[in-house]
């Protein structure tokens, strides 16, 4: 009877996904008489506001960790997990200067994502090519991980009645279900129901958790810092030595990374003006205090459930749930862990499908020839911008059962390459941020330091030696990263570049008023158009 209650709750609410998802479609309509193109599907038209925007992005904050990493780490090692919180905060307060950047800029020569203005800003449209690839690799692991995470809530929340392999099959099917159709539209009306769901349940727990198995905070934190100080204080019980330096280095360089990450950059481009940008830069911070809760309910599960080791210690806040809930509020925390994994997932399938539909396929002409007229200026209709949508979507498709597949048959392999996830996409800050607001540095140099610092970051991680002399190995690979491409731009070779400075860089789209770029610049065709 549980089993069907808790699954039935759930059915209900996938359903509704799907519905709101597909709704969102009737919002796209077209674009100057031709259909909606890339530009719609992939950035919304550039048309979301503040709230939209801002549950969107708050998919980056709570996805399928917040209810089970943030909660594993709580119960293996405490205070280390605060990174996330820290690092998160961090990033917001960089996002209200480099959003509004990176939206002013894309939006002045109609580009659509990081791999788009890194071709623009150094006239190298295989450069975007490439990256698309790098962050490919980055972003997969991204997927697998979030499928897994709803597979194993899905399991749990049904007490075993769906299995692990059909939980990560309808976590695919679901979120490709809206994402290849109404596209980021769609992924952002979700999230206001995820969000709403998140909230519920998270402050639900906060309060019910300390009350039915403690008696209260008071009790719970007393019983804690009796019996388990260690989690309480760095480096954490047995965390492999992830002390202050650890944490302060990682704080650092997750807070860059996570203002060019390519999932973020897709909301900032979706934003209808940078306003929005920065009021969902301060509203944002608010939201992820709710990320102490599982942290907390973590180290709660240590007296309650003790005993979980390895993967089945990231379970912890779930054991407390079924152990100690209704069939119905199980259901209902299930549903919010599961959209916890759908929406970031969404948007991830969306990304790599834009970057490969744009800067790799979109590219070829071979596999656009026919596709007559031109582009329009903002990457949208016209017969190209519906060809690159086409490729978008059905690399959205790919990429999605790509992940599924290697989750049923290897999953280990893209476990390995998330180890190299943030740190990798942290090199691409120097060729991305600097080369957007410094006219001198070059290609050779951009390129030079990328490859430099990504070499390094792979060789520290996958030899065992992250952190490196207690620090994290991104940033590590980040100095090493600058460092070479000022060398190389110093000393190195100095292309001609004849355009002005508002074509080549965004400085002085920083802060645009009323949505409009500071030049006043009319919006120029995409250069790889």
């Amino acid at each position: 009877m549980n089993a069907a209650v808790a699954t039935s709750v759930f059915g209900a609410f996938m359903v509704l996904t799907v519905v709101l998802g597909l709704l969102a479609v009737r919002r796209t309509g077209t674009e100057k008489g031709r259909p909606a193109g890339l530009s719609e599907w992939s950035v919304g038209g550039r048309s979301l506001g503040t709230v939209f925007i801002w549950v969107l992005m708050a998919g980056e904050s709570y996805t399928s960790f917040s209810y089970l990493g943030a909660a594993g780490w709580g119960y293996n090692s405490g205070a280390p997990v605060l990174y996330v919180i820290a690092y998160m905060s961090c990033g917001y307060a960089l996002g209200y200067v480099v959003g509004p950047m990176l939206w002013s800029y894309a939006r002045r020569h109609g580009l659509v994502g990081i791999t788009d203005m890194i071709a623009h800003r150094y006239r190298a449209p295989w450069l975007g090519a490439a990256v698309a690839l790098l962050a490919t690799v980055c972003l997969l692991p991204y997927i697998q991980l979030q499928i897994t995470g709803m597979g194993v809530v899905v399991s749990t929340i049904s007490y075993g009645a769906i299995s692990l392999n059909w939980a990560s099959f309808l976590s695919f099917a679901v979120t490709t279900g809206f994402v290849v159709i109404s596209g980021l539209r769609g992924s952002a009306w979700v999230s206001v129901l995820k969000d709403v769901l998140v909230i519920g349940t998270l402050g639900f727990l906060a309060v019910y958790v300390p009350l039915h198995y403690f008696d209260g905070y008071g009790p719970f934190l007393d019983r804690l810092v009796a019996e388990k100080p260690q989690w309480l204080t760095f480096p954490g019980h047995d965390s492999g030595g992830l002390g202050q330096l650890w944490f302060v280095t990682t704080t650092v360089v997750n807070s860059l990374t996570v203002v060019i990450f390519p999932t973020t950059v897709a909301g900032y481009l979706g934003a209808r003006n940078a306003e929005a940008l920065r009021r969902n830069a301060l509203f944002l911070p608010f939201y992820n205090v709710l990320l102490f809760v599982p942290v907390l309910l973590g180290m709660a599960a240590l007296f309650v459930v003790p005993g979980l080791t390895g993967a089945d210690s990231n379970l912890a806040l779930f054991r407390m749930v079924v152990d100690s809930l209704p069939a119905w509020a199980v259901g209902l925390v299930g549903v919010a862990a599961a959209l916890s994994s759908i929406v970031p997932m969404a948007v991830f399938m969306l990304v790599i499908g834009t970057m490969w539909g744009r800067s790799v396929l979109g590219a070829i002409p071979a596999l656009n020839k026919g596709a007559a007229g031109a582009a329009s200026g903002d990457g949208g209709g016209g017969a190209v911008g519906g060809r690159q949508k086409l490729w978008s979507q059905l690399v959205v498709v790919v990429a999605g059962a790509l992940a599924l597949l290697l989750t049923y048959t290897a999953p280990d392999t893209l476990v390995r390459l998330s180890l190299i996830s943030y740190e990798g996409m942290a090199q691409l800050v120097p060729m991305l941020l600097l080369g957007l607001v410094w006219r001198r540095l070059t290609l050779h140099a951009a390129v030079s330091g990328l490859v430099a610092g990504f070499t390094l970051v792979c060789v520290l991680v996958f030899g065992g030696h992250d952190p490196v002399w207690g620090m994290n190995a991104g940033i590590v690979g980040l100095a090493v990263n600058g460092a070479v491409a000022l060398a190389v731009t110093w000393l190195g070779p100095r292309a001609a570049d004849g355009r002005p400075d508002a074509e080549v860089l965004a400085l002085d789209d920083a802060f645009p008023r009323d949505g409009v770029p500071s030049r006043g610049a009319p919006v120029s065709p995409p250069a790889s158009s």
